[in-house]
């Protein structure tokens, strides 16, 4: 299975909220895949003191760029549901292998999962 988290997700790691590394427990312990989309890790990055924390945890995880079907279908959200850029290109990303997310804005992506139902969401 593949979890995506999202950028509340990567931050509740980072403070080592238990939540969030419960889910990396029990992720690892399965075998899933933990995966951060590009634009996730863009959003959540910044240069400074906790630059090394922030390169330790993007070691448990595989990327997702957009590829221009995803940025195709983020848009399509975006028009639907008035989603913001990110949580679109996390749940069209996440629909073409209909994976899990994990989000700290989970009222935002429960509109997204109208369209994209194949995304199961969670609360981090």
């Amino acid at each position: 299975m593949r979890i995506v988290f999202d950028t509340g997700a990567l931050f509740a790691i980072e403070r080592r909220q238990k939540t969030a590394l419960e889910v990396l427990r029990i992720a690892a312990a399965a075998g899933d895949e933990l995966v951060a989309p590009a634009s996730v890790v863009a959003e959540w990055w910044r240069a400074g003191r906790r630059e090394k924390e922030r390169e330790r945890i993007l070691r448990a995880f595989l990327f997702d760029t957009p590829t221009l079907q995803i940025a195709k279908l983020a848009g399509v959200a975006m028009g639907m549901v008035g989603a913001s850029l990110g949580n679109a290109l996390v749940m069209a990303s996440a629909s073409i292998q209909g994976d899990v997310v994990y989000t700290s804005n989970f009222y935002d992506f429960l509109r997204l999962n109208a369209v994209f139902p194949s995304v199961v969401v969670m609360r981090i």
